[in-house]
């Protein structure tokens, strides 16, 4: 078959096809990043006029636009409608914006760890991902420095409020002090908050797109965490120099985001009834982290050492021991529990071995320590072996 070069670079997505296996009714699941049934909301389509159901904007419907462009506003990026596309799903930022930048051998940036999809995509377009450490208020600023100054990459991929896979959340000061070495050095920004408004313990951080006085920048945002996954409705607000570039792109994909989903997120964004829904979230993924850190604590004291998230959907463990958890997947499966093994959450994942990402959030707590248990007993094994 005369397939693109680029199939090659195609890899089979590790979490597919670990949410395919934990289908099973019998598995215990930590690994997807999946929302709780009981907290998605129950919508209503009475009112959804028929001209819903007819092509749109490639922008996406100028309502939409509108509200969230007055929302990013309130969280002080300066920007209005005119710079806002509704997406497919927040991820097709990434994808636009690989499509935008990257040729073979193209160089970015990313933090170790990253998102997984996002490194599968601009891997797929060929870049070459190079990554800085993260430490738990952020970035490893002098190592940041370092890269920027030995490679000047076209654009840097940050994930800054409780990051996947980490959970970090950067400091105030941290991100002043990335937005100015993304002025000094010219570095456009992708800034990817799907988990901003899952924030359990107070405290907010504007976006650091909001601070770049300089350079170009890509801000996304998603409804899956917050509304429905299944809606499919994301967004991207860019500075204006990028905007057009990214509107081809966007049309020559899809023509546009299905208008359907986008007219139901708004009737939420911006109201009232948003407000209490995301309070409500905020309560019960609060009691679900604390349930799941005090059974941590129970299973994986003398294991793992990890920081208690304060948002998102994660927590994320490395090991005392370090091993490849890659080899433990087929072992748990085989004990009907479902994790994200760490290594390939890293550009480099043979050099990163030792982490865990477990999902909070949608686990039934009635079988979270069984759950616990039975990973921690399929970790204890592959040590004991290892060691003989």
């Amino acid at each position: 078959m005369a397939f693109s070069e680029r199939v090659s670079r195609l890899k089979s997505s590790l979490i597919r096809e670990i949410l395919a296996a934990a289908q099973r009714p019998e598995v215990m699941s930590f690994a997807g990043g999946l929302p709780a049934e009981a907290m998605l909301p129950k919508v209503d389509w009475t009112d959804m006029p028929a001209s819903m159901g007819q092509y749109g904007m490639s922008e996406g419907e100028p309502a939409l636009r509108e509200v969230l462009a007055a929302e990013a506003r309130a969280l002080g990026v300066d920007c209005d409608a005119s710079q806002v596309m509704v997406l497919s799903g927040s991820q097709q930022a990434l994808d636009l914006a690989a499509k935008l930048y990257i040729d073979k051998g193209t160089e970015i940036m990313l933090e170790a760890p990253t998102y997984l999809a996002a490194l599968q995509i601009f891997q797929l377009f060929g870049a070459e991902c190079l990554s800085f450490p993260l430490q738990a208020d952020g970035p490893d600023l002098a190592a940041l420095r370092v890269q920027l100054e030995q490679h000047r990459p076209v654009f840097i991929y940050l994930i800054p409020t409780f990051q996947n896979p980490s959970a970090v959340r950067y400091s105030e000061t941290k991100r002043d002090a990335v937005a100015a070495l993304l002025d000094e050095f010219g570095v456009t920004l992708i800034e990817d908050e799907p988990y901003r408004e899952l924030n359990f313990d107070g405290g907010s951080a504007t976006p650091i797109v909001s601070r770049l006085k300089k350079a170009s920048w890509i801000y996304t945002g998603t409804v899956s965490k917050t509304l429905l996954p299944g809606l499919r409705v994301g967004f991207l607000i860019s500075s204006p120099d990028l905007f057009p570039h990214l509107l081809r792109l966007k049309q020559s994909a899809d023509l546009h985001t299905n208008r359907v989903g986008q007219w139901q997120a708004l009737q939420w964004i911006g109201t009232e009834k948003m407000s209490n829904h995301l309070a409500e979230l905020r309560d019960f993924y609060r009691v679900r982290r604390d349930g799941f850190q005090l059974a941590l604590e129970e299973h994986f004291s003398d294991l793992a050492d990890w920081h208690v998230p304060q948002g998102g959907l994660f927590f994320w463990l490395t090991l005392k021991q370090p091993f490849d958890t890659r080899t433990l997947l087929k072992p748990a499966l085989e004990q009907n529990v479902a994790f994200m093994p760490g290594e390939p959450f890293f550009a480099n994942p043979d050099q990163n071995v030792g982490s865990l990402r477990l999902n909070f959030s949608h686990i039934d707590p009635e079988r979270l320590h069984e759950g616990l248990k039975r990973l921690a007993n399929v970790i204890r094994q592959a040590q004991a072996a290892q060691a003989a």
